[in-house]
């Protein structure tokens, strides 16, 4: 084989790689506005009407989630299953964006943390490597760190609101979550720096505690009522 020759089979395979990371990208593009989409809506609970309009809301995002599954079932076969790797980087971020808004989700429907599993079906994948598009570890625990930042700034707005037992309430999950985070040892750098965050986080949500403990305003609500 010439040089001409050989050069000529690189550029093809060039090619071939350059045409599979532009559908690729366009799919991530369909990903990352249905995300969008998505955040929109349940940004609303923050608005000193939207505690009212949580359930709702969640029933909204988990229909438009059909939307993401249906992308996500497109994006898979946009490459070679066994070169899952290798483009990873594409879609890495929306999927923890992903990951972030289904236990979200989870979380305003029944304060309690969404599994892996339970976020993967969510999005419409899997949780095992091997069984091809997945749900990693790290993107899911990224994902539950964006969540907690959201959850610090819905403690502050419930004070706005007038809900004044939801901050001790997300006070107490966040500090579980903190808890949970310090028996792993993070060796991956940006979740690292992420989980850095989560610190802050618990400061947040501890300040607005506090003044609401000094004001007398930090009770659990009587049985019975709505959280």
């Amino acid at each position: 084989m010439s040089v001409t020759e050989m050069f000529a089979d690189i550029q093809g395979f060039l090619s071939a790689d350059q045409d599979i990371r532009e559908d690729i990208r366009k799919v991530v593009q369909q990903l990352e506005q249905a995300a969008r989409e998505i955040l929109t809506l349940l940004q609303g609970v923050h608005q000193p009407t939207g505690f009212k309009e949580i359930p709702t809301k969640c029933a909204k995002a988990r229909e438009m989630f059909c939307t993401v599954r249906t992308h996500m079932a497109d994006l898979k076969t946009k490459f070679p299953a066994e070169q899952y790797y290798r483009f990873q980087e594409h879609w890495r971020f929306v999927l923890q964006r992903l990951a972030f808004l289904a236990t979200f989700v989870g979380y305003l429907e029944c304060e309690a943390l969404v599994t892996r599993e339970e976020a993967a079906k969510i999005i419409g994948i899997e949780v095992v490597r091997e069984e091809g598009f997945h749900l990693g570890v790290e993107d899911y625990l990224a994902g539950v760190l964006i969540m907690a930042s959201e959850l610090s700034r819905l403690a502050v707005n419930s004070v706005t609101a007038g809900d004044y037992s939801r901050p001790l309430r997300i006070s107490n999950f966040i500090n579980e979550l903190d808890s949970g985070f310090r028996l792993l040892n993070l060796k991956n750098d940006p979740l690292r720096k992420r989980y850095d965050g989560l610190k802050y986080d618990v400061k947040k949500i501890e300040e607005v505690v506090y003044d609401l403990s000094i004001r007398g305003l930090s009770k659990e609500p009587d049985n019975g009522s709505d959280k």
